[in-house]
């Protein structure tokens, strides 16, 4: 038997439909019934052709049935904790869901980075070009942003939505089309700060540390672009990079006639300086970078963090809040995350909130991914909703305004630090609150921008 003839045998035609395919092979047809072997063939193959398409159908209704989203966290590095915690916001939002949006499953594909920005755009391409993905949750930090935020721009026919990099820059300039950021940047955080330490506090002279990269880069220039505006003054600014362990030098640099230091450092960078500047026997102030007072350095063990207590601060979430929404919001983390921090982190929060839009918008467009996603991008675009700190919608540039919360590190009976409720500033946008031409005027924050010494 030729190979023709097992091949037709091996799916299932007759003998003599096998032999008619033999000799179609070499004459384009047979004499004496050859037309009759054809009209033998032809519900055989009508038969192959029709199982052919029911296959692809059916691989193609599979398909249709779930959406694939890949999440990119740091789940390796310095920011280990926050990565987790990144992971927990996503897991919190789609059990919100049930799992399921439009009838459709929900499959998450989780990727590590290390904060560093080639990782997490090797973890993107293989999100996309290995695991197939629909769209990407994530990054988480602010380096990792800029460059998620430059691989969109190479695929404009999927949805980019951040994780929790909250550098300036990723949307205020040089913004890609298709990413969209439902969770504020630094600056906006610190809409506030600047003032209070300055007219609440007293704080004139204060020196500045935090580590070299864009997302602490962000935060100090929002705390110095207002402290310095009121009349504040940053004799010294310290940058170290991530993941330092050793800060004796950068203890030692601190002018002696600051009235604070404001820290921009977060995970075990936090904890680092903390220890070692207690070792040292250092008694200024601080004023916190959103991260430096983060859930995971407040439950740290021991008492490295009380150094914190009194520690005024610009973050996304505070702890009392009051309002239902968040309380429920606590009550669930803590119901879902018994190993958990005693409130839930920043981290979690922004991976939560840009999770959940996500949901949302599908839920908006019954799941259609179709046209490069062009329904899924104009849904994310006009979002709006109620998060568990408040109201969240995005502006021109794709980037959120919501509320921001200045707040102050305090101590319960159980020895438990948290960050109470100072001052809720309503529906902050990316430029402050301040005129867009006259804040672009600032020129973007890095080493050498804001100064004012």
């Amino acid at each position: 038997m030729g190979f023709l003839e097992s091949l037709a045998t091996s799916r299932g035609l007759t003998s003599s439909a096998a032999a008619l395919l033999a000799c179609a092979s070499l004459l384009w047809g047979c004499e004496d019934g050859g037309q009759q072997k054809a009209e033998l063939a032809a519900p055989a193959d009508q038969a192959k052709n029709s199982q052919a398409k029911g296959d692809e159908a059916k691989a193609g209704q599979g398909k249709a049935e779930q959406i694939k989203i890949g999440v990119i966290a740091t789940l390796s590095g310095p920011l280990t904790s926050l990565g987790e915690e990144g992971i927990r916001g996503v897991d919190l939002a789609v059990d919100e869901f049930g799992g399921v949006v439009a009838g459709k499953k929900i499959v998450l594909v989780k990727e590590s980075s290390d904060a560093t920005p080639n990782v997490a755009r090797d973890a993107a391409r293989k999100l996309l070009e290995q695991e197939k993905v629909d769209f990407i949750v994530g990054p988480l930090s602010g380096d990792e942003g800029l460059a998620i935020r430059d691989l969109a721009k190479s695929h404009p026919e999927r949805v980019f939505i951040n994780g929790s990099a909250a550098a300036q820059d990723i949307t205020l300039r040089d913004q890609a089309p298709n990413f969209y950021r439902f969770s504020p940047d630094g600056a906006q955080w610190m809409t506030g700060v600047g003032s209070y330490a300055f007219k609440e506090k007293g704080y004139k002279r204060v020196a500045t540390l935090a580590e070299d990269y864009s997302y602490p880069y962000t935060l100090v220039g929002g705390f110095m672009a207002e402290f310095c505006s009121v009349g504040g003054r940053v004799p010294k600014k310290l940058w170290v990079p991530l993941g330092t362990k050793d800060y004796s030098s950068v203890i030692s640099s601190i002018p002696a006639d600051v009235d604070a230091i404001y820290v921009a450092l977060g995970g075990a960078d936090a904890l680092n300086f903390l220890k070692q500047y207690k070792q040292f026997g250092g008694k200024a102030p601080l004023i916190g970078g959103s991260s430096t007072v983060d859930q995971m350095v407040l439950d740290s063990k021991g008492v490295i963090a009380e150094h914190l207590v009194g520690t005024v601060s610009g973050v996304p979430i505070a702890d009392d809040n009051p309002s239902e929404t968040w309380q429920a919001f606590v009550k669930a983390y803590r119901a879902k995350f018994p190993e958990g921090y005693k409130f839930p982190s920043g981290t979690l929060y922004a991976y939560y909130t840009n999770m959940k839009a996500a949901l949302l918008a599908l839920k908006q467009v019954n799941g259609d991914l179709s046209d490069n996603q062009a329904k899924l991008k104009d849904a994310l675009a006009k979002l709006e909703f109620e998060s568990p700190n408040g109201k969240v919608k995005l502006d021109k540039n794709r980037n959120a305004i919501s509320d921001s919360y200045l707040t102050v590190v305090e101590k319960k009976e159980d020895g438990t630090l948290y960050k109470r409720l100072l001052r809720v500033i309503p529906e902050v946008n990316q430029t402050m609150k301040l005129p867009e031409d006259e804040f672009l005027k600032l020129g973007s924050f890095n080493r050498d921008n804001p100064s004012c010494p």
